[in-house]
Parts: C-alpha cells; sequence; structure tokens
C-alpha cells in the first residue's frame, strides 16, 4: 500500500553527463532536512552491473560503502555528507540488481508462467525499491536521482517507473527537477537554451514533463534567459533555478536557496515550508572561509588518474582541515611512480603527511610500500586505510623484522611470510562480487594508544569496512614486540582492525574505511587527527 503523506522528488539530467545532478539531489535533502523534514534519498543506475564493487574505478569513481554493507554508487557519499544521515541498501539500485532479482524469481517459478516484459515487470521491481527506502527511514520526503541522460536506452525503464509512481501518488505528492547545462559561445557572446529545450522535449515524450529546471553555468543566469526557458519548457518562472560554479562544493545549498529552491519544492508539493534553519551549516561555510595556512598531504594511490577513485578520502581530508583552521593540498601520486627508494624520495620530499588509501591488485603495491617506509624512516604523520594499513605491516616485517620477502597473499602466494592473508574460512575460490567484508563492524580500542586517544578514550568504536584479506596473526607477537603495536581488534580478537607505530609521532594504519563517516561539520576523528599531526610536527 502507497503511504501517501510520503512526498517524492525526482531528479534527472539532460545533455551531458556530470552535471552534479548528485550535488543537486544532496543540496535539498540539506535544505529541506534543515527545514525540519525527515529525507532520503536513493540513487537509480542504469548499467547492467550488480553492483560498482567489481567496476574499475577508473570508470567509476569509488565505491562507496554504507552501513549495512552495500556497494553503492559514489554519490550515495555526497547524500550522506551534505544530509548527515546514514543510506542502507534501498539507497541505490542498478539494472543488474532488477534483472538478477527477476530472473531468480523466473527460475522459482513465482511468474507462474507469464511471459516476463518490461512492463509491468522491470517498472514494478523499480518501483517497489522507490518505496521501500522511504519505509525504511520513515522518510517524509524521498529524493531520487536516476542517473544517466535522458535519451539514454538503458534509463528508458527507469524513466516509466518514475513516471508511473507520479501518477500513483498524485501531482501533490511528487516533483520532477530537470538538471540541464546552459551553454555560452564565446564566439558570438550568446547564452544557448536550445539544448535545454531538446532535453525537455526528450523527457516529456517519456511522459515527464519537469516542473523545475536547475540550469547549470559557470556564472550568473540573466532574467530574460530564465524567462525564455520558463516560456518554451512549461515551467514557472521561478521553477528555472542557476545552479552556478562554487567556489567551495559546501557552498552549493546556499547558493541554491538564493533562487528559493526548498521553498518552491515545498510549495509544489504541498509542504509546509517551515523555518529554514541555516545557522549550523554556515557556521561551517565561515570555518572554511577562516582558514590560514596549508598542509600537503601526499596522496599515494593506484587510481590517482581519476581523483573520484577517492573521492571520500579527500572530502575526509578537506573535512580535516575545517576542523583544525586549515586548507589541505592534496598531491596526487600515482604510486607505480615511487619505483624505487630515490623516487620515493623525491617524489615525497616537503610533504606535511603521507596517506596510503584502499586498493586492489599487485600493480603499484610496491610503491605504497616504499610510501609508508618513508614516512616510517623519516617520522612523517602517516594514515594508512585499508591496503594503506596492510603495505604498513609489510614495510615493517621486511624493515624491523628482517623478513625481506615477507608480503600479501593477494600479491604472492609463494611467499614464505605472507604477514596479510585470507582467513582460513575464505579460501575456497570465492566470486569476487559481495564476499568481502562489507559494513559496520565493531572495532575494539586497545586502552593508552594513540588511536584510543583520538577517538576520546572510547573502549569500542563501528567502522565500515570494504577488504577480504587480513592481518596474519602468526606475526602479531613479534610485530608488537618490535614496536608495531596493535591498536584495534574485532571484540573477539581475533582479527587485527589497526597498528600504530610505537615512537613515531603519528604512524595508524586502519584495515577499515573511516572516510565513509566523515561529515565537513563533523570531521571523522582519524582525519582530524592526521591533520593535526601534519600541523604540529611541521609547522609547530
Amino acid at each position: 500500500m502507497i503511504e501517501m503523506e510520503t512526498k517524492y522528488v525526482f531528479i534527472t539530467g539532460g545533455v551531458i553527463s556530470g552535471l552534479g545532478k548528485g550535488i543537486t539531489a544532496a543540496s535539498l535533502g540539506r535544505l529541506l532536512k534543515n527545514r525540519g523534514y525527515k529525507v532520503a534519498a536513493q540513487k537509480l543506475d542504469p548499467y547492467l552491473n550488480i553492483d560498482p564493487g567489481t567496476m574499475s574505478p577508473y570508470q567509476h569513481g569509488e565505491v562507496f560503502v554504507t552501513e549495512d554493507g552495500a556497494e553503492a554508487d559514489l554519490d550515495l557519499g555526497h547524500y550522506e555528507r551534505f544530509i548527515d544521515e546514514n543510506l542502507n541498501r534501498f539507497s541505490n539500485l542498478t539494472t543488474g540488481k532488477v534483472y538478477w532479482t527477476l530472473l531468480n524469481k523466473e527460475r522459482r517459478g513465482d511468474y507462474l508462467g507469464s511471459t516476463v516484459q518490461v512492463i509491468p515487470h522491470v517498472t514494478d521491481e523499480i518501483k517497489t525499491f522507490l518505496y521501500a527506502v522511504g519505509r525504511a527511514a520513515g522518510a517524509d520526503v524521498v529524493i531520487t536521482e536516476v542517473g544517466g541522460t535522458v535519451g539514454d536506452i538503458e534509463s528508458q525503464p527507469f524513466l516509466e517507473a518514475i513516471r508511473q509512481v507520479a501518477a500513483e501518488v498524485g501531482p501533490r505528492n511528487r516533483v520532477f527537477l530537470h538538471v540541464t547545462p546552459l551553454f555560452y559561445v564565446p564566439r558570438s557572446g550568446e547564452v544557448k537554451t536550445k539544448p535545454t529545450q531538446h532535453s525537455v522535449k526528450e523527457l516529456q515524450s517519456a511522459g515527464i514533463a519537469p516542473d523545475l529546471i536547475i540550469l547549470r553555468s559557470d556564472g550568473p543566469v540573466e532574467e530574460a534567459v530564465r524567462e525564455k526557458i520558463a516560456l518554451f519548457c512549461n515551467v514557472k518562472k521561478d521553477c528555472v533555478i542557476p545552479n552556478r560554479s562554487v567556489e567551495e562544493l559546501y557552498e552549493a545549498p546556499v547558493m541554491l536557496e538564493e533562487a528559493h529552491l526548498s521553498q518552491i519544492v515545498c510549495r509544489e508539493l504541498d509542504l509546509d515550508p517551515r523555518i529554514l534553519d541555516m545557522g549550523e551549516w554556515e557556521a561551517m561555510l565561515a570555518r572554511i572561509r577562516a582558514r590560514k595556512g596549508t598542509v600537503t598531504v601526499a596522496l599515494v594511490g593506484k587510481y590517482v588518474r581519476l581523483h573520484d577513485a577517492y573521492l571520500s578520502v579527500a572530502e575526509a581530508l578537506a573535512h580535516g582541515g575545517y576542523h583544525n583552521g586549515v586548507a589541505v593540498k592534496i598531491r596526487w601520486l600515482e604510486s607505480e611512480d615511487l619505483a624505487d627508494e630515490a623516487a620515493a624520495e623525491q617524489a615525497l620530499a616537503g610533504a606535511d603527511g603521507i596517506l596510503v588509501p584502499g586498493g586492489f591488485g599487485s600493480r603499484g603495491v610496491e610503491g605504497k610500500i616504499l610510501a609508508a617506509r618513508y614516512a616510517r624512516t623519516h617520522k612523517v604523520p602517516y594514515l594508512g586505510i585499508c591496503l594503506g594499513m596492510q603495505t604498513a605491516v609489510i614495510s615493517f616485517a621486511r624493515d624491523v623484522l628482517g623478513l625481506a620477502d615477507a608480503n600479501s597473499g593477494e600479491f604472492a602466494l609463494e611467499s614464505p611470510h605472507k604477514v596479510i592473508d585470507l582467513l582460513p574460512d575464505q579460501r575456497e575460490d570465492l566470486p569476487k562480487g559481495g564476499t568481502m567484508r562489507l559494513g559496520a563492524y565493531p572495532c575494539r580500542l586497545a586502552p593508552g594508544t594513540k588511536l584510543s586517544q583520538v577517538y576520546g578514550g572510547a573502549a569500542q568504536v563501528a567502522e565500515r569496512h570494504r577488504h577480504r584479506y587480513e592481518f596474519v596473526n602468526t606475526y602479531r607477537a613479534p610485530m608488537e614486540a618490535a614496536g608495531l603495536r596493535v591498536a584495534g581488534t574485532s571484540p573477539d580478537g581475533s582479527l587485527v582492525e589497526a597498528v600504530e607505530l610505537t615512537g613515531h609521532p603519528f604512524y595508524l594504519g586502519v584495515q577499515y574505511h573511516p572516510e565513509f563517516k566523515s561529515r565537513p561539520g563533523k570531521a571523522h576523528p582519524l582525519f582530524a587527527a592526521f591533520v593535526r599531526a601534519c600541523l604540529e610536527v611541521n609547522h609547530p
């Protein structure tokens, strides 16, 4: 049964991809939350993969992991950071998930011999998912972003599904936002609205008439342009909203509200607009603008050609800077380029801190190991995340324990000293997708460690994981005796979740991904402490 009190916002994009639909969705979510409404957000992705878990970071960017262990699109990271609400498995749906579910139902005989078709079976599956997220979160407003561009063949079932939802819930319970680019032609000095008009026409051919048009532009949008688009696209004049480029990402909600975005959405949804309280958000923006000085963090990764592969890490570093009143400059380093000690010395020299993030596969791993060694021997603050913790362990085993051939079972099955490896019950020929430790797991913090201090003396925390290989406990005692302390474990003590180097100003490696839980107004403790260490060690 459809709960009519829940309101639905659908966000589509036209002409080109990469317009910032996700930022628009996240900004609107924050604005509605600050008007006192409970908001849930979700992303519909038309690709045939089950989820982005097995996709190349070069094609998709980072994989965002939710508390309940769903591997999801990176836009969910924007939603969580802006709205400050944890998302779940109902927050990301792909064509692959839809067909996987349908085909399993068909094989079980659930359709009793009926022909399985796009309409109604595919669209009904999408609709079930659309309604589920609101019920799971108890949301007043559900914001759904449709991935891709209107006109893409693979998007058609999703557009048909949201059209049907709009018909089912009624005109005062749904609103369509369409994001399009506003092109400026320097040669003629003209702003071109025709691409937007054609995109709206394409959307109308799918049975959807947009209620608001969000115009992506680098500068202000003249009133005459807004009037023309309103006239030709059949929307109210105040429903043409400029979406200008901003210096700081988190200025977007304030910028969009200059054109009364959330107030208009409330009007179109027949919602009481309530009072918009942006005090906390404005205070956070004031801290961003008041930053003084810069710290440089060398990020040594395997996929740095596409910075979105480390989007949450980059944002969490920025949050750590906001917390400490300093700007964080990232020096993006391809780990393969750290081919030897000399190359590592040259690339890392002058960095205030070194961060080695997660990754999979053997390519570039030796460069990450050299980065961990450089930070250890040069007393440079170091934060290792997932694979970054593992490479720190490998480096320590080689250099301090004298195990020159120490490695991970992921990279060197023949190594006699696999300090990182699969657990015994993981050594079957498992499929690559969905078989890792995923989502939030508890971590018990060892008293008196720097890690415990970072978390304010907490005895236990919960952090999100995305990995398969683990620290091998056989090497735990000798490593601790040599100075690499186990700072965090699973509650039963069987899994090593974090290590730290004694006698070093800041050298921490964690098996989990703290970046997923960092917020612009509430930096994750690890990133706040790491940036603070970069300041204290190098800018006393």
